[in-house]
């Protein structure tokens, strides 16, 4: 039987990568993603993926995205937590430094933690869980801390998760990924690295 691989922020920079590369190992796959056209984009070129236009911050969304997952393949063996954004915030010059703040934390941190809770307490067997976090987890960046605070946090739920999970035989597993090139890097002038180079170390675990 195939796994079944669901895969958030899946239709482009690191989730695409992991999703193809998923695809090339036979996997089911699936991917979420809030933008309609890159959603499009993503079933035009894979068309036996699973696509689901869903904002894992919701509530609604996740078991709606999560039941279609089932209805589809009837289980699901890996969860891959990726979806996120960077924001820059300056809290020496910006009056408004915080602004928005609650949706980055929730689309960054709480939103694949209660995703994580809900996938487990459907498929308590699974495979393996995946969290993409970054080495701003270890050593914030100046121009984005609140980045480095969320990831770190998401950093320490996988620590915990993974003891928790050891005895079933689940894998917890974290990536830490180098400066990577995507869109969510696209103005960044430091050296980047192409995502199909460092996802084999996912794929050997």
């Amino acid at each position: 039987m195939k796994q079944v691989v669901l895969i958030t922020g899946g239709t482009s920079g690191i989730g695409l990568s992991l999703a193809e590369a998923f695809m090339q190992q036979g996997a089911a796959v699936a991917v979420c993603g809030r933008s309609e056209t890159a959603l499009k984009r993503f079933s035009g070129a894979h068309p036996d993926a699973l696509a689901i236009k869903a904002d894992v911050t919701s509530g609604e969304a996740r078991t709606a995205m999560l039941q279609t997952v089932a209805e589809r393949f009837g289980q699901l063996d890996i969860l891959i937590n990726n979806a996120g954004s960077f924001v820059k915030r300056n809290f020496v010059s910006d009056a408004n430094a915080t602004q928005d703040l609650e949706q980055e934390v929730a689309l960054n941190l709480t939103g694949p933690i209660q995703l994580t809770g809900e996938v487990l307490n459907r498929w308590p067997a699974m495979t393996a869980i995946v969290f993409v976090t970054s080495g701003y987890a270890l050593v914030s960046p100046t121009r984005a801390p609140t980045y480095g605070a969320v990831k770190a946090g998401l950093h320490g739920f996988a620590e915990g998760l993974r003891r928790q999970l050891a005895p079933k035989g689940t894998h917890v597993l974290e990536l830490l990924p180098p400066m990577v090139d995507t869109p969510m890097n696209a103005n960044v002038t430091e050296k980047r690295c192409p995502p199909r180079r460092w996802r084999r170390s996912l794929l050997r675990h």
